[in-house]
């Protein structure tokens, strides 16, 4: 494995700080589509419908996301570092007791 870059740590953080920003900026330009609509059209379900859009796409911005973050966790389980491990909290025994406690 090679020399990592020096501002990794950063970029990652920035990223994860980007989904949230990227919900209110989503939700804040669907508000103001509906409200130039329901000034331009003067329908006042126009803002209604900014708003839906706006939450909508904050929706789609988080889904994207959680695609994203399972893609890589996937990426991680296949990984043949991790393959050897045991996920020790779900192992019972017919008992129902854990077989670790034996």
């Amino acid at each position: 494995m090679g020399k990592q870059p020096k501002y990794r740590k950063i970029i990652e953080g920035a990223e994860a700080l980007s989904l949230g920003v990227s919900i209110v900026v989503a939700i804040l330009i669907g508000v103001g589509i509906g409200i130039w609509m329901k000034n331009l059209f003067g329908y006042s379900w126009l803002l209604w419908l900014g708003v839906f859009w706006g939450v909508a796409a904050a929706g789609l911005n988080i889904y994207k996301a959680y695609q994203k973050q399972k893609k890589e966790l996937d990426e991680l389980k296949n990984d043949p570092k991790y393959k050897n491990y045991i996920d020790k909290s779900d192992e019972t025994d017919f008992e129902g007791q854990d077989v670790y406690e034996k």
